[in-house]
């Protein structure tokens, strides 16, 4: 099992969350008696709230991180390109990049109390690639819109319903029910899961291409005077106001 242990925090990453998250991932991966794999955030309030923007609003950035930057979405590749189940074990909030991240694990098992959304244009940021192009393979154009141009959020029978989410259970059972999963995977042919892991992933390995744009351009992106609003707006407890960053006509003083 791999836990992400900042419930202060929701549980949310910073560039030494993600390279530690991907050393487990590949450590796991390596493991000859390691046959599947559960992720999880400690506590129940949160499984991951996505970025720190507490320590971006701080500093400017999440922190370099080993590779110079967040690494999130070479996070979502190990954990698809892995050949083991990864299987999700949600409790609580997960939003922007711990959206994703559970979005990209094989399996998921949600508490009754969950939440998932992708609230990224309200903080000055977006998740493109596997946050959009992917979700929109697993829940429907429609409703990959509507959760990523509102930044609604998504309680668990929902998630049930829409195919966001394998199982839900009460809080006090999400572990131990991704656990079982595990377990069953266990016993199984592991070439064969593989091989069926790999299968499956292929139809949308475009996606890991189109995100190394995305995060390009969100890298850009969050150095603006717009992105910094959003974070801003959101630590100091009160509306962004993103009113001088729009382009279009303009208009008389009477709206035409």
């Amino acid at each position: 099992m791999i836990e992400i242990n900042r419930p202060e925090r929701l549980n949310a990453f910073t560039s030494t969350t993600v390279d530690h998250l991907l050393d487990a991932v590949r450590q796991a991966r390596a493991e000859r008696d390691t046959g599947a794999i559960v992720l999880t955030g400690a506590g129940r309030k949160a499984f991951c709230a996505g970025g720190d923007q507490k320590q971006r609003a701080e500093v400017g950035d999440y922190g370099k991180g080993s590779s110079g930057q967040l690494a999130t979405e070479e996070l979502y590749r190990t954990i698809r390109e892995c050949p083991k189940p990864v299987i999700a074990a949600v409790n609580g909030y997960a939003f922007g990049g711990g959206h994703v991240m559970q979005l990209v694990c094989d399996m998921t098992v949600a508490s009754t109390t969950a939440v998932f959304a992708q609230p990224g244009p309200h903080v000055g940021s977006f998740d493109a690639g596997y946050g959009s192009a992917y979700l929109a393979r697993v829940v429907g154009e429609k409703r990959a819109r509507q959760m990523l141009l509102l930044g609604e959020r998504i309680d668990a029978v929902t998630a049930l319903s829409w195919g966001l989410v394998n199982a839900v259970v009460e809080p006090e059972s999400v572990l131990q029910t991704a656990l079982d999963l595990a377990r069953r995977c266990c016993v199984l042919s592991p070439t064969s899961l593989a091989v069926l892991k790999h299968s499956l992933n292929a139809d949308t390995e475009h996606i890991a291409g189109l995100g190394r744009v995305c995060f390009d351009a969100l890298t850009l992106f969050g150095h603006t005077d717009e992105a910094r609003e959003g974070y801003t707006a959101f630590t100091e407890k009160r509306p962004p106001d993103f009113e001088p960053y729009r382009s279009g006509v303009e208009m008389d003083d009477d709206g035409r």
